[in-house]
């Protein structure tokens, strides 16, 4: 398998990679939905699965207890999992390279949408096979039996139970395992031989590299890398379920980075040096967590609770003195540091906290506030800027960004008009208002247009400035414009 993804990488690109992520996530989704289907069908209906779980306590109201040490709640499941999705659709390296790699902003848009669409679909099919495998085995636990060794056994196990009969569909299913382990596989060794080829080679290198060079240095670091996560598959099996262990690991880079970037963005005051102490910090105190937190669940001292089951429905032999009656409480000794059982869900949220609040003490103690006069506008969020640099700031500055595009444009360039001709085509073209318009003078009337700007215009808007998101609000319909016109009278 990690031949086949190496392989790819190496000859296609990133190219090869998002198609051969395309045909993975078919065979994904179909997997799952096979199973939903036949599973189903195998119980009686839905309705018996829902029943069976609201019953027995496994489909349960929201738990809104604020205990960090609670590892699923409502605030940790909002908060956490909020921040977990931020920094995995906003600053990750896998999903900048797919945004810069498309033609325009709004290209990019869609792109999130369907991500969107697909995540919620991914994990709904997920959380329904969950149920149906508890329907289905909530008279003979296999894992009490012994029949699976671990948690995440249980669903081969289900799936050969159910699709035995059919030849060829338990391999459809194997498929799909293998796609969805392809796909992000692909993904992560793609994106990072691009960071380390830009972020370590690059630097060191006084000359421009051929492109014969750098291919071959990013197929080097795609063997390399492959390598060593293989390596690593020995050790990963041995530390609990892959989706706490997969949250918890990625924190310790994915939490600081956030936080890096949330300090460029909102608050610009913060000197280069404390940023970069802050993301160092971060990254060592998430590593401690992490992996300590890991070992003591590995070892057993921390024993999260469950629900129990049972095995009075079996109908094969097994050996009963297998069977351990386990507490359903956590087990925890006194000599764990409280901090080692915070919930996985706040992880990231943690790593940027603590690299947002040592940049921040670092700038107040160490290394002084920078200027913010003399940052890039086109570096802070929209209302930053405005604070900054007054609120007459525009964005037309903005097309000559360094994002990247086709045919030699930015990214801006390609998804924002560029010229009259495209602004007539799109029925934008009206007279420009000066800024000192009186009627535009009011203090209240400002601000709410640009509360209104900010929330509901798209960027492409807001970069042709003020007077064109007038015409904007007109053309685009009439109760816009009768807004507008209410908001610049008012006094």
């Amino acid at each position: 398998m990690f031949g086949s993804v190496m392989f790819t990488i190496m000859n296609g690109g990133l190219k090869a990679v998002v198609w051969t992520d395309v045909v993975q996530t078919f065979s994904m989704f179909g997997a799952l939905v096979l199973v939903a289907i036949k599973g189903t069908i195998d119980l009686g209906g839905s309705d018996v699965v829902f029943r069976s779980a609201w019953n027995t306590g496994r489909l349960e109201r929201p738990n809104f207890d604020i205990n960090p040490t609670t590892r699923h709640t409502f605030w940790s499941q909002l908060i956490g999992g909020f921040v977990y999705w931020l920094q995995t659709n906003a600053v990750s390296q896998n999903m900048i390279q797919r945004y810069l790699s498309l033609p325009s902003v709004a290209a990019g848009r869609r792109a999130l949408w369907i991500f969107v669409f697909g995540v919620c679909l991914l994990m709904s099919l997920c959380s329904y096979c969950g149920l149906l495998i508890y329907a289905t085995y909530q008279n003979c636990d296999p894992l009490t039996t012994k029949l699976a060794r671990a948690k995440d056994q249980l669903l081969p196990l289900f799936v050969m139970d159910i699709l035995r009969d059919l030849p060829g569909l338990p391999g459809l299913f194997v498929a799909g395992v293998f796609s969805a382990a392809l796909s992000s596989l692909s993904t992560c060794l793609n994106s990072m031989s691009a960071v380390i080829l830009e972020d370590f080679v690059k630097p060191f290198v006084h000359k421009p590299l051929s492109q014969r060079t750098i291919n071959w240095i990013m197929r080097s670091v795609v063997v390399g890398v492959g390598a060593l996560c293989a390596a690593l598959v020995f050790v990963v099996e041995k530390m609990g379920t892959v989706l706490q262990l997969t949250m918890s690991l990625e924190a310790i880079t994915n939490g600081p980075l956030l936080g890096t970037f949330t300090i460029g963005i909102l608050i610009p005051w913060v000197e280069a040096r404390s940023a970069l102490t802050g993301g160092i910090f971060g990254v060592i105190f998430m590593s401690w967590l992490s992996l300590k937190a890991q070992y003591w669940v590995a070892t057993g001292t921390i024993v999260f609770p469950h629900k129990p089951m049972s095995v009075d429905g079996c109908t094969y032999e097994f050996d009963r003195s297998l069977i351990n009656v386990t507490s359903t409480s956590v087990y925890t000794t006194d000599d764990i540091f409280p901090l080692f059982r915070v919930s996985y869900m706040w992880y990231t949220f943690l790593g940027a906290a603590v690299t947002i609040l040592v940049s921040l003490l670092c700038s107040v103690l160490f290394f002084g506030r920078n200027d913010p006069k003399t940052v890039s506008p086109d570096l802070m969020a929209g209302f930053v800027r405005r604070y900054i640099h007054g609120p007459d700031t525009t964005l037309n500055e903005r097309v000559a960004s360094n994002a990247y595009g086709k045919n030699g444009k930015t990214l801006h360039e390609s998804a924002f008009l560029s010229s009259d001709s495209e602004s007539d085509a799109r029925g934008l073209r009206c007279r420009r208002r000066s800024r000192e318009d009186p009627r535009r003078s009011s203090r209240y009337s400002r601000r709410c247009l640009y509360l209104w700007d900010f929330f509901f215009v798209p960027d492409e808007v807001r970069m042709y400035g003020e007077e064109d998101f007038l015409c904007f609000l007109r053309w685009r319909s009439r109760s816009s414009s009768l807004l507008l016109f209410v908001l610049s009278r008012s006094r």
